[in-house]
């Protein structure tokens, strides 16, 4: 089993469609973390393709000079989908009530999560949909720092240090056979890590996971390498 039951639990139990009834216009990492991403979707995306963004909100971290067919947005909040000037369309879903993504197979040449991994209670749930969504060759990139809304973190990443996460997402990716082996772009953080906790520090760590469906079907996913980005 890839999760323990308790691993999966929460320190607030309550329903996540109210944590998140309310819009939140603020952005969850600093500007240094967010230019790497945008740089990494420069790099690893394609134009004219279909983008998923599970997990999204007001903000877009898609370059603005790349024009793709079709971006999806998902998340909790329509408020703050609304809000995302890159989204094509959008729908509202409880991933931890229901993990199945209504959408056909090989529908999306890339799927996006960008600092939301950490809330998924079934992630092996997600990541086989991420994957029956992904074209063959399709890309799936899962970003995160190490600031939370700390109640509603699983237990196995509230626990764990930044490289314990590393590792927690690769496994996510290592458990659907078919994943090619994950690819780990890293950046620590110069800031104290209180500091960054709380919020009043630039500095913030930059991790990516990254992994493509693999175009031959008999391939298993195996150990990804750690690159440190520039």
């Amino acid at each position: 089993m890839l999760l323990d039951p308790i691993q999966r639990t929460k320190l607030d139990p309550t329903d996540d469609e109210l944590f998140y009834a309310y819009p939140r216009f603020v952005t969850h990492v600093d500007e240094g973390f967010i230019d790497q991403l945008t740089n990494l979707y420069r790099e690893r995306l394609q134009p004219n393709t279909r983008i998923l963004d599970l997990m999204s909100s007001w903000v877009s971290h898609l370059p603005d000079e790349l024009e793709f067919a079709h971006v999806e947005g998902h998340g909790l909040n329509a408020d703050e989908l609304v809000k995302n000037p890159r989204l094509n369309s959008y729908f509202v879903q409880d991933l931890n009530k229901n993990p199945q993504l209504p959408f056909p197979e090989e529908s999306f040449d890339a799927v996006l999560n960008t600092v939301s991994v950490q809330y998924l209670q079934y992630p092996e749930a997600i990541f086989s949909e991420i994957y029956r969504l992904l074209k063959p060759d399709g890309v799936a990139i899962v970003s995160f720092s190490n600031r939370m809304f700390y109640h509603k973190a699983i237990q196995a990443w509230r626990d764990g240090t930044d490289a314990d996460r590393v590792e927690l997402v690769k496994r996510y990716f290592q458990s659907v056979p078919g994943f090619t082996p994950p690819e780990v772009v890293a950046r620590a953080s110069t800031a104290p890590a209180f500091l960054q906790f709380l919020g009043i520090a630039s500095g913030d760590p930059f991790y990516a996971v990254i992994a493509s469906r693999s175009s031959v079907n008999s391939l298993s996913p195996g150990r990804g390498q750690t690159k440190n980005s520039p």
